[in-house]
This record gives structure tokens, sequence and C-alpha cells, in this order.
């Protein structure tokens, strides 16, 4: 049989679906590690370490700030280390990170010279502030390497998406393996405090250092297979063919021909200072800096949210329902997704122009949330709804904004532009978290009053204020500054 009847008789695998489903897998698990600590610091690790509000917006601000200085190097690290290997060590180093949580609780009692939890819980005044400060500082040791490991997450996945898609088709399998983010958020509401209940109410410590260590273990899971699965896409046996030539048809289409060494492009290394001074690394860097705050507040204070002003813990099965439909709707971040592709297929627009476009759309949908917290005296469900519309489009506004990143910077910038984004999303996340701890804590000290709420509640509007305008914001300077498409 000729060579022309067997390329007419192949078909095309699909071995670029698998990668994006590790991808998600991956996402899914980072997020899990993640939102470990939201979801047990108010029930289960306060009480026994004695936290405020601002002692957990501490921890969290400064996770946010160490991955955010993390991502600039780990976005290097990737593009040097290679794909492979470079997710490799990201997770597992924040996998260790994630396991080394348990760990605090026994941290805190030996530097003290306390024996068991029960003193811990029973101490007051002086002792119990010196066991929450002493605690705070474990848990910011063990974030901080959790912080290191998870900043290599996106500027390893979108590298991937670079490496194994053609352009018309990253921004959906962005919203794919981006939404692992959110199915690893949905599923961590009931699995994460319930494992803390369970091994809790058997007597290992206080239940959710257990939490910790089994979550974390999933990281290591999926290292074992990420080394036998992941290839370079020119050198995949399971790739044949007709995908590869599918993968790379944006370089073909620019008369460049496949061959198994780097390309021209590929082998032109921007430095860090050539990127940052263009006006495009500008734009996704303040893009990213005025949006990315919203969604990890979403993350890291809903449980606390619904447990001060609703009063549902996060182990009761009515939070738990809640934080699943806060995020089930997020997962129509999906057809966010493919909205660029359909504007790309009906308008002949260059992708940069229709994922703009899309993301203007995103951008509005956030308005919303101006009405979450005042419809909550209706029905905290209502209340649930908007702010999962919010995280909806936080999720399709990320999906186009990594693509934009694939778009205006060569491959082999691509980790790196990624990263420098991670760096404004910590940097945007460390001020949120901050900012919101102290302003609960001050707000509920002076029974602050604002837009008819009280105490809490009044510090919680004024964030979600920021949260349903922030998007707006972020667009208009990144069309300000890259008004039209115009590759590095």
């Amino acid at each position: 049989m000729s060579n022309t009847t067997q390329n007419t008789n192949q078909k095309m695998t699909n071995f670029r679906w698998i990668i994006c489903a590790m991808l998600f897998l991956a996402t899914a698990i980072n997020y899990m590690d993640r939102q470990t600590l939201s979801l047990t610091w108010k029930d289960f690790i306060a009480p026994e370490f004695h936290w405020t509000d601002t002692d957990y917006g501490r921890i969290t601000s400064l996770f946010s700030l160490i991955y955010a200085i993390a991502n600039v190097f780990a976005g290097r690290f990737v593009d040097w280390m290679g794909t492979r290997k470079g997710y490799f060590w990201a997770i597992g180093v924040w996998s260790f990170g994630a396991c080394l949580h348990a760990v605090c609780g026994w941290a805190t009692q030996t530097t003290l010279g306390i024996s068991n939890a029960a003193e811990l819980v029973a101490a007051t005044g002086a002792a119990a502030s010196t066991i929450a400060m002493v605690s705070v500082y474990f848990f910011i040791a063990a974030r901080i390497v959790l912080a290191a490991g998870e900043a290599g997450n996106f500027p390893s996945a979108v590298k991937v998406t670079a490496e194994y898609f053609p352009k018309k088709d990253r921004a959906f399998a962005t919203s794919i393996f981006n939404a692992g983010s959110t199915v690893g958020a949905l599923v961590a509401p009931f699995c994460i405090p319930t494992l803390a209940k369970y091994f809790k109410s058997i007597g290992v410590g206080n239940g959710w250092e257990m939490a910790f260590i089994i979550i974390g273990a999933l990281g290591f899971v999926w290292m074992a297979f990420w080394v036998f699965i992941y290839k370079d896409v020119r050198n995949n046996p399971k790739v044949n063919s007709l995908e590869l030539a599918y993968i790379l048809q944006d370089e073909l289409s620019q008369g460049e021909k496949m061959k198994d060494e780097s390309s021209p492009e590929e082998e032109r290394h921007m430095t860090l200072l050539e990127i940052i001074k263009t006006r495009q690394a500008w734009s996704m860097f303040l893009g990213k800096f005025f949006t990315d705050g919203v969604w990890w507040f979403i993350l890291f204070w809903t449980p606390a949210f619904l447990s001060d002003v609703y009063g549902y813990t996060s182990d009761t099965t009515t939070a738990q329902l809640l934080i699943f439909l806060l995020y089930a709707i997020t997962m129509l971040s999906l057809l966010g997704g493919k909205l660029p592709t359909i504007i790309i297929n009906k308008t002949g627009w260059d992708p940069y122009k229709s994922r703009m476009r899309a993301m203007l759309i995103f951008a509005l949908c956030p308005i919303v949330g101006l009405a979450a917290q005042p419809l909550g005296s209706v029905s905290c469900v209502l209340t649930v709804v908007l702010i999962g519309i919010i995280g909806a489009a936080h999720q399709s506004w990320s999906a186009n904004f990594f693509s934009v990143g694939s778009d205006l910077f060569p491959r082999s910038a691509v980790a790196t532009i990624t990263g420098l984004g991670g760096l404004a999303c910590g940097l945007s996340s460390f001020l949120i978290n901050l900012g919101a701890g102290k302003l609960f804590d001050y707000a509920d000290k002076v029974q602050m009053h604002f837009m008819g709420f009280d105490g809490k509640e009044a510090g919680y509007y004024i964030v979600f204020i920021y949260c349903s305008l922030a998007y707006l914001i972020g667009w208009t300077i990144m069309k300000t500054l890259v008004p039209k498409y115009k590759p590095v």
C-alpha cells in the first residue's frame, strides 16, 4: 500500500485531549490543596489556635505574596527546564507543602511545651495570643512551600496548551483545564470538612491534619502518570502525522516545515527585560492585577462569609450545598472558552480582537454582584447564585486571558509571560486578602455601617462592590495599552 493511500485512510489521533485531561486534573488538585485551609480554618483550626480574621488574612495574603514572587521564577524555570520536568517538580513541591500543614499543630505544641491540643484550646489571655502567633508562623512556613510549587501550575499548563493546540483551540482547551479549579472547588467542600470531621471523631488529631495529608497525596499520584504520558509533541508516538499537522497548523500556514528540531521562533528566547519593556506585557500584568484577587477572595472567604453572615459552618450540609452551587455555576465558564472561536468563525476577526470582545462580555457579567448581598435578605441562595455568576465570569475571563498571552508572545516566552501574570495575580490576592481580614475585624469591632449593612456584613459588601467592577477596570486598561492585535 502506498504512503498516499495510508495517509488517506489514516484517522487523526486525539492524544492532545489526554494531555488536556492531565492539565485539568493537576489544576483540580492544585485548587483542592489551596482550599483545604479555607474549609478548615474557621471551624476546626481557629478554635484550636485562637485565630482572628486578621490572623487568617495574614496567612492567606502572605501565601499570595510568595505565590506572586514565585510565579516570576516559575515561568522562567519551566521555560528553562522544559514542560515535562518543570511540571513534575512543581506539583511535587506543592504536594509536599500541602502535607506539611499537618505538622503545624505538633510544631506549635513542641515549641511552646504544650502536651496536647486540649491545652491549646483551653488557653486564655496572653497564652492564647502566643499560641495564635506561633501557629500562624508555622502555617505561613507551610504555605510558602505550597505557594512556591503551585506557582508552576499555570505557567506549565499554558505552555503545554501552546505546544499541543493550535491558536484557534487554545481558549477552549484552556477553559477545560482551567475548569479543574472549579471542579476542585466543587469537590473540596464535601470531602475536606467531612474528612476533618471523621478523623476528629475517631481521635486522629483534631481531624484537619489528615485532611491536608490525604488531599496533598493526590499530587504524588498525578506525578506517577505524568512521567509516562507526556512527551514533546513532535516526538510523541501517540500523536500521528495528521494530529501533528493539525496542532502545528499555525506554523504551517506561515510556510514553516515540520521538523524534529526547534523552529527559529522557538530558538529565539526573549530575556525577561525584553519582555517587561513591551506594552503587551504590561497589558497582561495590569489586567491580571485588577481582576485575579476577586477569584481568590471568593475561594478563601466564601466559607467564612457563610459562617459569619448566615451561621452555616463548613461541616454542615447546608454550607456544603451552597458552596457546591456556587462552583457549579462557575462551570458555565466552559462555554466562555468557546465564545472567541464562535466570534472568529462568524466575523473572521483575528484571535486577539475576538478574545477582547468576548472578555468585554465577561467583564460586564460581574456587575450583578452589586445585588448579591442585598438579596440575602430574601434568600442566601440568591446571594450564592450571584457570587457564582462572578466566579463564572472570572473563569471565562481567565481562560481567554491565558490565551491572549500565547497569541501575543512567542512560544519560548509563554511560560514567562504567564509567570508575570501570576506575579500580578499574587499581588492582587495579597492585597485583597490582607485588606479583607483587617477590614472585617475592624468593621466588627466598631460596628461599621455601610449601605444598610452593619459590622462584618458592611465589610463584606465593600469587597463585593470591588469584585463587581474589577473586570471593567482591567479590560479598559488592557484595551488602552494594546488596542489592536500586535504580537511581539
